[in-house]
């Protein structure tokens, strides 16, 4: 394996490492050095608290950027979905305290309002030649523009109605049991992944990775879920939205990676004339494929709005740069046809552990800024650097 491969293979979790030891050698020095007395301090960056605080940010865009990754897959990109996040919870918002309908009713019309609203845009798209970039540049504008008229500019709180199931979305944690039951059927699943991954590429006569690095990999995942779950146990518990995201998580994956609609998508986006000349109907796919981006904007929208615990004019803000950034960050090419769940997920962690640490070292928000222009640019140059012959 020589040096580019290494680099190619590793890039992400040394990224990922490197950014921990950074906020840990800024927040966490003192207290697991100890404080010059004796003690230890109090930790923060590794405190169960802020642990499960990262968790939730991270299922949030990570569901996001999920939906974005299949947009990408194609070729496409969507820059209307951070107005979409703030458009969704701001409607669900208004039917919920204002017109006092309940909250599964509300949230079930918000979300065949996505459906609707990126249906349309897709079916634009594909069916007058319109580049994405333009429409979806529109519907950035437009849905932000219909978001603030809905929510008539003021802000409306959410937070703190404990029998609204849209408040729920953030404030409810799994029992320290059920989180340990769900890790270990996640661990389970993981290894017959694996274990069916391998006599697969056998039984086809194709390569098969080492079993001991394959099992050590699997042995460090398995290991950082209980470790992840323990150090949530000790705060809340398992948060309901990290739930979320291993749904659509494993939803795409399955969607992507076992049905002729992911083989689709990889094909349209490595070349969408060849795939018109398989008899793929790429019209059709495209569609499909912004309606399901809908899906994933409508369940952000309710998690981001429930999270922030009011529906107000900054909400799903440069959501959706941060969706394409972990995209990109993890591996999706923004030309189309590559690109892994896993990556994505890696790609998300990575924006989400920067944000969080700028967050508790009080950052200034224009350095913030800098910071995840200069994380999305240098990865897209080590990912170019890396893909050359």
């Amino acid at each position: 394996m020589n040096v580019r491969t290494l680099l190619k293979t590793f890039s992400m979790p040394l990224a990922l490492a490197g950014i921990w030891l950074f906020f840990i050698w800024k927040l966490d020095h003192d207290a697991l050095l100890g404080d010059g007395h004796g003690g230890y301090g109090r930790l923060i960056f590794l405190s169960p608290r802020n642990l499960t605080q990262l968790i939730v940010q991270f299922s949030i865009i990570g569901t996001l950027a999920l939906g974005m990754f299949m947009i990408l897959l194609t070729g496409q990109i969507d820059l209307s979905a951070g107005s979409g996040v703030g458009l969704i919870g701001g409607i669900t918002s208004v039917l919920i305290i204002q017109q006092h309908w309940s909250a599964p009713l509300a949230m079930l019309a918000a979300f065949a309002g996505g459906l609707a609203l990126w249906s349309l845009m897709g079916t634009l798209i594909v069916k007058e030649r319109i580049p994405s970039f333009i429409i979806t540049l529109g519907g950035m504008l437009i849905f932000r523009g219909f978001f603030w008229m809905v929510i008539q500019n003021a802000t409306i709180p959410v937070k703190g109605l404990s029998d609204n199931l849209f408040s729920l979305i953030t404030t409810y944690y799994l029992p320290a049991n059920a989180g340990f039951v769900l890790a270990g059927v996640v661990a389970g699943a993981l290894a017959l992944l694996q274990w069916r991954g391998r006599a697969a590429r056998s039984a086809h006569g194709l390569p098969v990775p080492p079993a001991g690095r394959t099992w050590l990999r699997l042995a460090l995942i398995v290991g950082a879920i209980f470790f992840m779950v323990d150090r949530f146990n000790r705060f809340n518990g398992l948060p309901a939205t990290f739930l979320i995201l291993s749904a659509t998580a494993a939803g795409v994956y399955f969607l992507t990676r076992h049905t002729p609609f992911g083989r689709y998508l990889y094909a349209i986006g490595g070349n969408e004339e060849a795939a018109v000349l398989s008899g793929i109907n790429v019209d059709r796919v495209l569609i499909g494929v912004y309606v399901l981006m809908g899906a994933t904007v409508a369940v952000t929208g309710f998690m981001q709005t429930a999270y922030q615990g009011s529906s107000s004019t900054t909400v799903g803000d440069l959501m959706e740069l941060d969706a394409i950034a972990a995209c990109v960050i993890g591996g999706t090419a923004l030309k189309g046809g590559r690109g892994t769940v896993w990556g994505v997920l890696f790609g998300t962690l990575i924006m989400t552990s920067l944000l969080n640490g700028m967050d508790l070292m009080a950052v200034e928000p224009e350095k913030r800024m800098i910071a995840r222009g200069i994380v999305l640019v240098l990865a897209v140059w080590l990912d170019m650097r890396l893909s050359r012959p």
